[in-house]
């Protein structure tokens, strides 16, 4: 039995990283929207209750039955979830004078067990347009801030669970001790044991999934990616060649991609079946130069190769996914069920075509927990740790419409790129990086000849999570010794410049 910590969504902007640093201290925990309904059993050890962007004293505000759950298991509320204690059990919380919002000194003023190991004058993270005013009978203050009275309190009495709130946010980074605080409270007041390791997860995993598969057959369309080749990886572990695998060349890979990707197959001992359907996708991507066409045809005629080539395998009961966590959390909304469950990276449409049953061994688990997990399985970490790549591939990376000649281009100037990016040490500090070949012609000499070729643009990113991201700051030299060895190496390229656009306003991929 797995312990677990349930992290109620009220809406926050920062609710995943509550889980993700619950998830850093080794315990398991999951994110279920407020009016989710969930089992006191004794694998759950906590509660704890995010912030959200509305007020407690809207009409309309989020609510969940605090009293009851801190009737059951110990309870910390951040932000508004520390708001709304104090406002259901008879405390006082108004619109302050000022919004609070960004850095402030946390002042302990008694000690206690959520606190321990927190320096006297902590900086924390506000971000908040309520403050507590008055906290109900029976609680008492742990910490206060120059302007706000009640940054940390908790509730006194014997015989109860502990029930805590933090008028501020833990879980970011600019609160410095704030993951010293959060794992006080899931050890020291929530007794969780801290056993949720990749080795665990692993475990635990394939028995689940022995018990589910059987002896029967899973199918599953692999890219060569990190979640592919890590669920494929944990399902092979459970059925060996029970598990068919199918990698479809769309001809718009990186270059040497498709043998790379199948020799690493074969050293993982998976059963995976190579398609080499590079002509039917430049076939239909002739003459196409829209962006979003671009996009349905390969995602459409990836279907229809991966749906004929399942069909020649009899007897298939599931179809294997590399969903992960933030596909699944985005997936169900705080104001309501969702209808239905993202799979952008995922064949979509299959399981409905299909009939079949879905297996999805990573979809518990963030980006940065799937590649330790695959760390311990002995996945190549070159593979791990690779940057994003985007599933129609260079053809949205060719502006304009797509063929082979293109294509060949573009693998052997992105190839020089990325390797130099290795071998100057610079690529596992890059978020992601790639080349774009641009729908223009320039004028070029190369020694007494005249020339008139393409343009490539370089692009590299440093980023987080790919929501927001910066332009690198790559050395000029690194990009005068690119561009040089670019030009002189891709007969067809005599022009490289390098994008310097941030996102927002600008996208990471130029389509």
């Amino acid at each position: 039995m797995t312990e677990k910590i349930l992290i109620l969504d009220f809406g926050s902007q920062y609710t995943q990283l509550i889980a993700r640093a619950v998830r850093e201290a080794n315990v398991y925990c999951e994110i279920i929207p407020f009016h989710g309904n969930f089992v006191f059993g004794p694998d759950l050890k906590g509660v704890i209750l995010s912030g959200s962007p509305f007020s407690v004293n809207e009409e309309n505000a989020p609510q969940a039955d605090i009293n009851y759950i801190a009737g059951k298991v110990p309870v910390l509320g951040i932000c508004y979830g520390a708001q709304l204690t104090v406002k259901l059990l008879g405390g006082r919380v108004d619109k302050s004078e000022k919004r609070e919002y960004g850095r402030a000194k946390l002042e302990k003023i008694k000690e206690d067990v959520l606190l321990n190991g927190v320096s006297p004058h902590s900086q924390v993270w506000m971000s908040h347009s309520d403050t507590i005013k008055e906290l109900p009978a029976g609680f008492e203050i742990l910490g206060t801030t120059e302007s706000i009275p009640v940054a940390a309190f908790k509730r006194t009495g014997e015989n109860l669970f502990p029930l805590y709130g933090l008028q501020f946010h833990p879980e970011v980074y600019h609160s410095t001790e704030g993951k010293t605080i959060i794992k006080n409270f899931l050890v020291n007041i929530c007794n969780c044991s801290q056993d949720w390791t990749p080795a665990h997860f692993i475990s635990d995993t394939v028995a689940e999934l022995k018990n589910k598969i059987g002896n029967k057959r899973v199918i599953m369309a692999l890219s060569g990616g990190v979640d592919s080749t890590v669920a494929a990886t944990l399902i092979h572990q459970a059925c060996g060649d029970n598990l068919f695998g199918i990698f479809v060349d769309n001809g718009v890979l990186r270059k040497g991609e498709y043998e790379q990707v199948l020799d690493m197959y074969a050293k993982l001992g998976l059963n995976v079946k190579g398609i080499n359907a590079k002509n039917h996708f430049y076939t239909r991507l002739a003459g196409i130069s829209d962006p979003e066409e671009k996009r349905k045809i390969i995602g459409g005629s990836f279907i229809d190769i991966f749906d004929q080539e399942a069909h020649r395998i009899e007897n298939i009961d599931f179809l294997g996914q590399g969903t992960i966590y933030p596909d699944v959390i985005e997936s169900a909304s705080v104001h309501g069920p969702s209808a239905t469950i993202k799979s952008h990276h995922n064949v979509g449409g299959l399981p409905e075509t299909m009939k079949l049953s879905l297996v999805e061994p990573l979809r518990s688990l963030f980006k940065d927990e799937v590649r330790k997990v695959g760390l311990e399985l002995g996945i190549d970490h070159d593979i791990l740790f690779r940057h994003p790549f985007p599933g129609p591939g260079l053809a949205i990376r060719i502006l304009g419409d797509v063929t082979e000649e293109k294509v060949r281009l573009l693998q052997e100037a992105d190839a020089i790129y990325t390797n130099a990016l290795k071998k100057a040490n610079l690529y596992a500090g890059i978020w992601q990086a790639g080349t774009i070949l641009l729908p223009v012609k320039s004028v070029g000499v190369m020694g007494d000849e005249r020339t008139y070729e393409f343009t490539v643009a370089l692009r590299a990113v440093t980023s987080v999570d790919g929501m927001t991201a910066d332009w690198a700051h790559l050395p000029y030299e690194f990009l005068a010794d690119i561009s040089n060895e670019i030009i002189n190496n891709v007969r067809g390229i005599n022009r490289v410049v390098y994008d310097i656009s941030s996102k927002p306003p600008a996208t990471i991929e130029w389509e």
